[in-house]
Order: structure tokens, then sequence, then C-alpha cells
């Protein structure tokens, strides 16, 4: 573009163009996959050994008279816990005299066990979904899913 300036002279008059940008985010529906969680359930034998303890308890008669320093606490011997039971009684002197011992005898036996237990075990399918399609479960036969199914929209 030529203008005539005030001098009767031509100038040359370029225009400056100047550009901006605006950045804005916008939501896009690319669809997704539809993860699909069931959890079945069986029933499974176990067996295993277990050991069962008892305890016999006998009382067994010693009558022996001890001094208070001597007096024995309890003791182990192999798989018998031996509790002496003390008694004190007057005599010119007062002495300390076992009057019985408690054994008490642990015996270990195994017997087999055998029970059902439920083991859940859990199976995940991944669909993809198309973009705008509705997210609402369906199960493979076309019905609603069950309270047992998770389906989420990722």
């Amino acid at each position: 573009m030529v203008e005539e300036g005030k001098s009767g002279q031509e100038a040359l008059v370029i225009p400056v163009l100047r550009e901006q940008v605006a950045i804005g985010i916008r939501k896009v529906d690319r669809g997704g996959k539809r993860i699909r969680k069931t959890v079945s359930v069986q029933e499974q034998p176990v067996e295993a050994t277990l050991v069962r303890h008892t305890v016999e308890v006998r009382r067994v008669p010693v009558e022996r008279i001890v001094a208070p320093a001597e007096a024995p606490s309890a003791r182990q011997e192999g798989d018998t816990l031996i509790v002496p039971v003390l008694e004190e009684v007057l005599v010119l002197e007062k002495r300390v005299r076992i009057k019985e011992e408690i054994h008490i005898i642990r015996t270990a036996r195994e017997e087999p066990f055998r029970d059902t237990v439920t083991l859940r075990s859990e199976q995940v399918s991944v669909e993809p979904i198309a973009p705008g399609s509705p997210t609402e479960a369906t199960s493979m036969n076309g019905g609603t899913h069950h309270a047992t199914h998770t389906d989420r929209r990722i």
C-alpha cells in the first residue's frame, strides 16, 4: 500500500499483524473400558493332622518334713510338672512338711482332621466401550448385573 506523505513524496506503508493464541480445555469422550469382576465359590475338602494335648492330675502323698530353707519349688521331670504342696505343722518347733506333690502329666496324640472350606476366586474381563455409549452394566445374557459382579468404567 502506497500513500502520499506531507512533502509530496510517496510513503510505503506496511501493515504489521500480530497473532494471538487462546488455549482452552474441553472434554472429549473417547470411549473407555468396562472392567467386570466376578467371584466364584467352590467347596474344597482339607485334611490336616492336629495335635491335642491332655493333662492328667495325680496327687502323690509325700509326708516329709523339710527345713524352711529346703522347701522345694515346682520342677519339671520329662513331661511331668511337679508342684509341691507345702504345709506348716506345729511341732516343738515350726517345720515345713511336704504334704503332697501334684504331678501334671502332659501327653500329645495326633488325630486326623477333615473339614470342607469355602474358597473364592475372582475373574476379571475387560471390554472396550465405544465413545458416547451408555455405561450401564449388563450381563452376558442382556439383563442387568447381579450383586456378585462389579462393573466400572475407566
